[in-house]
C-alpha cells in the first residue's frame, strides 16, 4: 500500500444559533472563514452565498503527500487546550474535524497516531472523512 497522495482538514462548527466571535473568543485563534446566520459568505469559488445557519471553519494548507495526523495537530494545537471549553462548544453545536483524502492509485492508506485519536476524542469532536480518487 502507498502513501496517500493529498489530504486537506477543516475544523468546522455548524448550528443555527452559532455566533463565530464567541467561537473564536473561546477556542482563542481566528478562523479561516465564520459566519453568523442570515450573514454572507464566499464559496471557495468565490461566489457569494447566505448562510441558513451560524458556522466557524478552521483550515490548514493541502499536503502532498498526506499527512492527516500532522494537519489535525496543526489545527488543535493551535486553540485552547482547556476540554471544559470544548465540551462545551461540541454539546451546543455541531462539530467535526472533516478531512478530504485524495488518492492517484486505489490502494493508498494514512493513519494517525494515538494521541492524535486521543485529542479528537477529548474534545468531543467527530473525524468526517471523504475519499476521493483522481481519474
Amino acid at each position: 500500500m502507498g502513501a496517500l497522495q493529498e489530504t486537506a482538514t477543516t475544523l468546522r462548527f455548524f448550528g443555527p444559533t452559532l455566533d463565530p466571535n464567541e467561537v473564536t473568543a473561546l477556542l482563542q485563534g481566528e478562523p479561516t472563514a465564520g459566519v453568523a446566520a442570515g450573514g454572507t459568505w464566499l464559496t471557495s469559488l468565490g461566489r457569494e452565498k447566505t448562510a441558513k445557519e451560524g458556522s466557524w471553519r478552521l483550515e490548514t494548507v493541502r499536503r502532498e503527500p498526506g499527512d492527516l495526523d500532522g494537519q489535525i495537530a496543526e489545527l488543535l494545537d493551535q486553540l485552547t487546550s482547556d476540554l471544559g471549553v470544548w465540551v462545551d462548544l461540541t454539546s451546543r453545536y455541531r462539530a467535526d474535524i472533516f478531512c478530504g483524502l485524495f488518492l492517484v492509485e486505489h490502494n493508498e492508506g494514512i493513519s494517525i497516531s494515538s494521541e492524535t485519536a486521543l485529542k479528537i476524542g477529548q474534545r468531543g469532536l467527530k473525524l468526517d472523512l471523504d475519499i476521493y480518487v483522481r481519474d
